[in-house]
């Protein structure tokens, strides 16, 4: 792996001036196996104590078992992680969003959110999303909002809107596999200052046996895994979340942050996973 000794770990700016570690944890697929979840929350745990604190959740994972997950490996230590959750469509409107939050902080066992996302948008009109966020910003539930799965366009309609602008990241997924995001999406999130949050940075783990990963891998005494994440925090307006539960995985994706990518490398994953042209379609998993 690439001496870090003179290098400073990747972090983003996050809404208010809070800057995080610009990788941190996932809880896709979290909480559906009772058997499980002791593991699950000691990973999150193991990478809270090596600062990965933002966790990132929704009410649709495992119907709120994974915000159950999270709720015990967070309990005692609020004040040390940045909490996400994310609100189904179906709970877009103003009322419902509200009455949805509620109900995921009583899951998580806390009094407020520091990020709030709407999953994904349907039917409901942008402006009942943005007043039920308007209403638990003012009662203090959320400190902030934002949005996934928005495209260029959903971008754009959103920040015309009254209070739109506040919007504080877009959550979409992003990987070597899918660079969709950066002809439109990207240059549009930067202009605005909008931080992106990358789901399924490691393409749920096919990218791990890619041939052009782990020759990469094997130069810096690395791994497939370390190269994908690496790529994508290096960009330094990027958060990462990969899910890990087990603890040899927290830590696997813990070393990302000290691995430097050189031009060499950075131009071998394009020849590999070239950049899109034109404008692409969103994707989602």
């Amino acid at each position: 792996m690439t001496d870090p000794a003179d290098q400073t770990p990747p972090t983003i700016t996050l809404p208010g001036g809070l800057r995080v570690p610009a990788l941190g944890q996932g809880t896709w697929n979290m909480g559906e196996r009772p058997d499980a979840r002791r593991d699950e929350v000691r990973a999150l745990q193991e990478g809270i104590d090596l600062g990965l604190t933002v966790i990132d959740t929704a009410e649709m994972y495992a119907s709120g078992g994974s915000e159950l997950v999270v709720g015990e490996a967070v309990a005692g230590r609020r004040a040390d992680v940045v909490l996400v959750s994310m609100a189904l469509p179906s709970n877009a409107g103003e009322n419902a969003i509200v009455a949805a939050c509620r109900a995921s902080l009583e899951r998580l066992g806390t009094d407020h959110l520091d990020l709030y996302l709407l999953h994904w948008r349907d039917g409901t009109p942008l402006e009942e999303t943005l007043a039920g966020f308007a209403r638990l910003r003012a009662e203090g539930s959320i400190r902030a909002w934002g949005v996934s799965n928005f495209d260029a366009g959903d971008l754009a309609e959103l920040v015309a809107l009254p209070g739109g602008d506040a919007v504080a990241t877009n959550q979409v997924l992003y990987n070597l596999t899918r660079r969709w995001p950066e002809p439109e999406l990207l240059p549009a999130q930067r202009e605005r200052g909008i931080p992106t949050m990358a789901y399924s940075p490691v393409e749920q783990g096919r990218l791990i046996g890619h041939p052009a990963l782990t020759q990469i891998a094997e130069r810096h005494d690395a791994s497939a895994a370390q190269v994908a994440l690496s790529w994508l925090v290096r960009q330094g307006d990027v958060l990462a979340i990969p899910k890990a539960s087990r603890l040899e995985h927290v830590r696997d994706n813990h070393r990302a942050l000290e691995l430097v990518l050189d031009p060499d490398d950075l131009a071998a994953l394009d020849a590999s996973f070239p950049p899109p042209r034109g404008r692409p379609a969103m994707e989602l998993l």
